[in-house]
Formats: structure tokens, sequence, C-alpha cells
């Protein structure tokens, strides 16, 4: 794809008249057949970056003040990523940012995993957004704020999300567990919720949700689910150690 193509890849957002992202004919497919040649890297972007042009804005958790988007729109308007829209209600979202905002509205469903012990350098939360294309859109969130998004074939999003996870060999199901004393413990856990929604414009609306807790403790892996019967308790998970990581992964996404 072309710098050109880039730069006309705009996606018009409004806070007062939300609407769908509109997408120059023929950029879905451009882009989808890029990734099947490699990542596409779509950059990196704070938090107000992201709700001034109201992308992911739904899974992220604190809304930055006025002031502090308000230079974010400057910055982005700086860098021509920000564009005045045909009415003084509308704005033009430009560039790599606009594919990433047209991406996000055309998923329907969000992974998002946040993990505790990661590392220097390293994500402390990955959003996996799946495309009908078998390609997701990726956001890694650093302890920064700082949002790395791209576009992966589905994959090897699913290959590198796992490596990241906690690791090791699976408990013994039916082992009795103190749950909380578990995770207190543990050198490294995660919680995975993948949540269905659907989207009119740039407002999405979330629907059924599953969770899964991965927590490594002395070498092993406890998988931890919801309690059916009290959806604030966890509990060791019954089909633990029948599939791995990534194949439970892919279960919740179905």
């Amino acid at each position: 794809m072309s710098d050109d193509d880039r730069h006309d890849a705009a996606a018009s957002e409004t806070q007062p008249d939300a609407r769908a992202a509109s997408a120059p004919s023929g950029l879905v497919s451009a882009v989808v057949n890029l990734v099947d040649t490699g990542p596409v890297l779509l950059g990196a972007y704070t938090v107000a970056e992201l709700t001034a042009v109201d992308a992911i804005v739904d899974f992220l958790e604190t809304r930055p003040s006025d002031d502090v988007i308000a230079e974010a729109v400057r910055s982005l308007a700086a860098r021509q990523l920000l564009l005045a829209g045909e009415t003084g209600e509308q704005v033009q979202v430009q560039g790599d940012l606009g594919i990433a905002v047209a991406f996000q509205q055309r998923a329907r469903k969000v992974l998002d995993a946040r993990t505790t012990g990661s590392g220097p350098g390293e994500p402390w939360r990955i959003l996996l957004l799946p495309q009908p294309e078998r390609i997701c859109l990726m956001v890694r969130i650093d302890a920064l704020g700082v949002h790395q998004m791209g576009l992966y074939k589905l994959d090897e999003a699913l290959d590198a999300l796992t490596e990241w996870l906690p690791r090791g060999s699976a408990a013994d199901r039916g082992e009795p567990v103190d749950t909380e004393a578990l995770l207190t413990a543990a050198q490294r856990s995660a919680l995975i919720t993948v949540t269905d929604y659907t989207a009119q414009g740039s407002a999405e609306t979330a629907g059924s949700s599953r969770d899964l807790v991965l927590a490594r403790n002395g070498g092993r892996l406890h998988f931890l689910v919801r309690d059916p019967g009290d959806r604030e308790k966890l509990v060791p998970d019954p089909e633990a150690g029948k599939d791995d990581v990534r194949e439970r992964l892919v279960g919740l996404l179905r």
C-alpha cells in the first residue's frame, strides 16, 4: 500500500453524530491482502489520542480530562492525522490511525488479556479484535499507557498472545485449590475476557462475555473460571488440562 493510499484512508468520526467509519472503496480488501504478506503496523497512540477519535474507548478504563483530550487533538492535527470534516461537528481520521478505527468498528468481539508479573519492555495488556477475514487488530498496552496497534493474521496473533501469557504444565484436574491464595502467590497470572458487542457508528454495546484466569505457581499452570452459581467467585476449571492455552483462546473466540 502506498503512502498516498494510507493517507486517503479516512474514517469519518463524530461524537455528537456518531456514524460508521467510512473507508474508500477497496481499502479493506487491500489491507487484508497486505496482512497476508506480513503484519501491518499502525503506530503507537496515547489514551487521549484514541479517545479524541473515539477508538476502542469502550475498552479503556479511564477517560482523560477535556484539557488532555484537547491537547491530543492538536497533536493529531499537527501530524495531519485529524482533519476537519464536511460539517462543523465532524472530523476525519487519516492515515494509519484511520485504518485502525475502521477495522475496530468492523469487529464484533474483543479479547482482552491482562497480566501481572510482566517484565520491562513488555505490555501488561493486549487486545485482539478479530475480523471476518481471519486477521485481527492487535493493541499492545505498556505501563506508560502507550497503545501499539497493528493488523496481523489471526493465527499469528494467537501465537504471540499465547507466548506472552503464563505458561507451565497444567495442574491436575480436581485438585482442591484456594483460589485467593493461589492468585496471591502466583509468579504470573492473567485475566482473559472475551466480549461480544454490537456497534452503531462509533458506539459499542457490550453483550455476552466469558472469562478465563491463568495462574502459574511453582511451574504449574492453573486454569480458573467463574463459578456458574456465583459469578464473583473463581473456581478451578473442570476442563483444565484438556486443551492447551492456545486452544482455550480459540474456544473463547468462537
